[in-house]
């Protein structure tokens, strides 16, 4: 079963969050129905961007690599791979 790395937007708060999943479109309804207490007070989200990944040891390493970027390099890098 694959394995989702995401990037989410909140426009209202200028911010972005990046996760990992199995179920896609489950885990962005609970961040948007504020289900998921570290986003909650950031809602609505917005799916940026969006990658496969067969295994979720993959899906972690991407997901750290993406939460070590400043701001403006995660801009970049959504503009290049979306």
């Amino acid at each position: 079963m694959p394995y989702f790395v995401y990037i989410l937007y909140s426009k209202k708060f200028d911010t972005f969050y990046k996760g990992q999943t199995k179920d896609l479109f489950e885990r962005i309804r609970r961040h948007n129905s504020g289900l998921e207490k570290s986003t909650k007070r950031y809602t609505p989200w917005e799916l940026l961007w969006y990658t496969e990944k067969s295994s979720r040891s993959e899906a972690m390493t991407l997901e750290r690599k993406l939460k070590n970027l400043s701001k403006e390099r995660l801009k970049k890098f959504i503009k290049k791979y979306s």
